[in-house]
């Protein structure tokens, strides 16, 4: 296992650009083999997932070119054989693979997907989704057969907004008879993203980012391209690090709406900030005021900012609470905080955070992605040296993170 050395207390300065959108990416690459033809798609992350998605094309048969860091993916000679769990375990997003053989060859066998361990991240809701198609699900341990002679459209209520589910429905449906309603959906920018690259395929998609998704099913999809939308996620948590320990840092290549809410409770805070059409500058500011914090699904604070940005409410001046609405075990951070000088109570869904309090070097792990960025936030301002174990956690959604923090000053390296 890889482990990140980061000698705290260095002032972050310069620029630091966003890549493609890892929530995005990892849907964008198994919605392509629901193509008939070529399709191209840009701004792709290099993150470990993305790795990981490539191996499962491979091993069905696409053929694949990059360049630079665009994918070119033809699936035309995909042959629809079982995914073993060796490789659909190693994300949580290889099930949209699943919702995409299932939409273009009406089977598929694939083993339960992988991830963080941030809950019991159940897929009962894009089951619900391809029953309502009329697809059958067998459940033989943590392997599913799901089939169809034939996907109808039908109606989907989500029991709750799933960007899983939502995505996981809108593959399934795409080349499904008749009309297919999404209604609860999730509205994130990546579902957007998605449906936008499906639509340039010739796919009949109306109302993503909305609560209410409409799909006409189509029989042909051909050749198109897309764009990745820039990460929101990664843009948040290096605002954050700017808030910790910036000068002037520069967050480049960002759609500023698609992070309101975190926008809005710096301003809350009385954070140093400028928010520009395509990129934010930050900067360390003294006497922050303690805030609420309360995840929710978009355009709510983001459950994937709220491990990075405990880190900044150490810092706050008197107590901070987070509530976490989305997963019931997020709060893996916690523990790692504390250990490097942190005083945070609470369980698993809310947290108290008194601060501010000075945070000292130690061995912390990342329990999981977001928490291994809470780590490394933590590390850039920590007195002396913080070791962080397990980083492949971060690897998985964070490009070249080590290379674009110490391009602004921080002091980082990895090792085996």
């Amino acid at each position: 296992m890889k482990k990140m050395i980061i000698e705290g207390g260095h002032e972050l300065t310069g620029t630091i650009s966003i890549g493609g959108a890892k929530n995005s990416a990892v849907a964008l690459v198994p919605a392509s083999i629901l193509c008939d033809e070529e399709v191209r798609i840009d701004n792709i992350p290099n993150i470990s997932d993305i790795a990981a998605l490539e191996e499962i094309l491979k091993y069905l048969g696409a053929d694949i070119q990059k360049e630079d860091n665009s994918l070119i993916i033809d699936g035309k000679n995909i042959v629809n054989k079982e995914i073993p769990e060796s490789i659909s375990k190693k994300l949580r997003a290889s099930y949209y693979f699943m919702s995409s053989l299932l939409g273009k060859y009406k089977k598929v066998e694939m083993y339960f997907p992988g991830g963080c361990n941030i809950g019991a991240r159940p897929i009962d809701q894009t089951l619900k989704g391809y029953r309502a198609l009329g697809a059958t699900v067998i459940e033989e341990g943590n392997k599913y057969t799901i089939f169809a002679d034939e996907l109808k459209g039908g109606r989907v209520y989500l029991d709750m907004p799933s960007v899983g589910a939502t995505v996981n429905t809108i593959l399934t449906a795409v080349k499904a008879s008749g009309k297919t309603i999404i209604e609860n959906a999730a509205k994130e920018p990546e579902i957007v993203n998605i449906a936008t690259f499906l639509n340039n395929m010739g796919a009949k998609i109306s109302g993503a980012g909305t609560s209410k998704i409409t799909i006409e099913g189509v029989s042909y999809l051909h050749k198109a391209t897309i764009e990745t939308i820039p990460d929101r996620i990664e843009a948040g948590t290096y605002i954050i690090a700017g808030a910790l320990a910036g000068n002037n840092l520069k967050v480049d290549n960002i759609i500023p709406e698609h992070i309101d809410a975190l926008v809005n409770k710096l301003k809350e805070m009385g954070v140093n900030m400028e928010v520009n059409d395509d990129n934010v500058i930050i900067s360390h500011t003294k006497d922050l005021k303690p805030i609420n914090i309360k995840t929710l699904g978009y355009p709510g604070f983001a459950t994937d900012l709220q491990q990075p940005f405990t880190t900044l409410l150490t810092q706050c001046q008197g107590q901070s609470l987070v509530e976490e609405t989305i997963y019931e075990s997020r709060m893996g951070h916690v523990p790692y905080l504390n250990s490097l000088g942190a005083n945070i109570t609470g369980t698993n869904r809310l947290a108290e955070i008194m601060g501010p309090t000075p945070l000292k070097g130690g061995t912390v792990v990342a329990t999981d992605l977001r928490a291994g960025a809470c780590m490394v936030l933590a590390g850039l301002i920590a007195e002396g040296t913080t070791v962080v174990e397990d980083v492949e956690h971060i690897l998985r959604g964070y490009e070249n993170i080590v290379e674009k923090l110490t391009n602004v000053g921080a002091k980082i390296t990895i090792e085996e």
